[in-house]
């Protein structure tokens, strides 16, 4: 499968997806954080997407989608989509704001209180399947057996809400050497590089897999999407089995390079970012500074960015976590 030419949007698309991002929440947070710096012996600033109403940079994204979505389909009156837990927060929290129903699917075993959080905005949940493409192929077939609109955890309007927080991160440091973004689906690294090019910077970026959900690393390495298997414990965020090909063709041209951390890397990250910030990290928020410790020494005197892209993990994961159990967490 050759990968496609992608379009990124432009300024004046970017600009009206902050507007009205803006309209519902603040600006998220960047601090340089002194004992991250003296960690990587550089100029650290951590973009803070876990001080968003839910927890995680995705909210934005379903704020632009819905907003068109009403206004492209005025009867809709249900929506369904799939998610490891932060992609739901921000589809069921923007249904809520239309009036919509909403029904999220889940893999087994998802995590307790990202389903609590979905349940308490107001989601039907779905459990189906061992990981999220199973629970995606599963809501793609209610969608149209229910009659139910189905959003993707990859969509242009996803994207430009998401670029709302790069316009922010870059609006306040234009001058970042590198930032490192963690890769999911794409949206986050897809609108980094959107952002980037729209406003003419020279920041490379360099995007961060779980070495235990290597799709992306794989398919840009192929030239092609390519299937991985997914056996992270801890990253859940990043547990993508099968990319999307506009994202490949977008990492493949204008990302430096990918780096994949494993989980015992990741945990070590999210130990660090507590203790040196008192900021709550999920597996996937802590996957950043997983990348930049791995690469401690081309990072030296260097201006750095890492998106702390959310903080939703289960109380006793974290606990785990936090009590050092490193043989816990490999994947």
């Amino acid at each position: 499968m050759a990968l496609p030419t992608p379009t990124l949007p432009d300024r004046s698309a970017i600009d009206a997806a902050a507007r009205l991002v803006h309209g519902v929440l603040p600006a998220t947070p960047q601090f340089a954080w002194p004992l991250l710096g003296a960690a990587l012996d550089a100029e650290v600033w951590v973009k803070h997407e876990n001080h968003t109403p839910v927890g995680a940079f995705k909210l934005r994204g379903g704020l632009v989608y819905f907003d068109a979505l009403v206004r492209r389909e005025p009867a809709v009156r249900g929506v369904i989509s799939a998610t490891r837990g932060n992609h739901g927060q921000s589809i069921a929290f923007a249904a809520r704001r239309h009036g919509l129903r909403c029904v999220i699917a889940v893999p087994h075993g998802n995590s307790r209180e990202k389903n609590a959080a979905m349940r308490a905005l107001g989601a039907e949940l779905l459990e189906h399947g061992d990981d999220f493409q199973a629970a995606r192929e599963e809501a793609a077939r209610r969608a149209e057996r229910d009659g139910l609109h189905y959003v993707p955890s990859f969509h242009r309007d996803l994207m430009l809400g998401v670029c709302s927080y790069w316009t922010e991160f870059f609006g306040a440091q234009p001058d970042l050497d590198l930032v490192y973004v963690p890769i999911g689906l794409g949206s986050g690294v897809c609108a980094c590089v959107a952002v980037r090019n729209a406003l003419g910077l020279r920041t490379r970026i360099v995007g961060v897999v779980s070495a235990g959900a290597p799709c992306y690393a794989r398919s840009v390495a192929a030239g092609r999407p390519v299937e991985a298997p997914v056996t992270t414990q801890l990253a859940d965020g990043l547990a993508c089995r099968v990319p999307e090909a506009e994202a490949v063709a977008v990492i493949a041209r204008e990302v430096e390079r990918i780096v994949e951390v494993d989980d015992a890397q990741v945990a070590a990250a999210m130990r660090l970012l507590f203790s040196a910030t008192h900021n709550v990290a999920e597996g996937a928020g802590a996957a950043a500074l997983a990348a930049a410790l791995a690469e401690r020494e081309s990072v030296r005197g260097k201006r750095i960015g890492l998106v702390l892209t959310g903080g939703n993990v289960d109380a006793d994961v974290f606990a785990r976590v936090l009590d050092g159990e490193r043989n816990a967490w490999r994947n």
